[in-house]
């Protein structure tokens, strides 16, 4: 790892340690996966690597229905109950 310093406010610096208290992980921890997150480096990729992947699963699934274009809202308001 490369050790690095970062400054924060107040308000950040507090806020930063009580997270990190309350997950039961080093502020430096919180930092990278902050960081991590940021910048898409994630397992799951950044924003690209997500339309790649949501890209390459149009049409690889089929629900039997010819109507889904149109009545996708319906059909998702049944599926979660509203």
């Amino acid at each position: 790892m490369i050790r690095t310093q970062v400054q924060f406010t107040e308000e950040q610096a507090k806020a930063v340690r009580r997270l990190a208290a309350e997950q039961g992980v080093s502020v430096a921890e919180l930092v990278r996966e902050a960081v991590d997150k940021l910048t898409g480096s994630l397992p799951h990729g950044g924003t690209e690597d997500r339309k790649k992947r949501a890209l390459a699963a149009v049409g690889k699934f089929a629900s039997g229905r010819g109507d889904v274009s149109k009545e996708h809202d319906r059909y998702l308001d049944e599926a979660y109950g509203r």
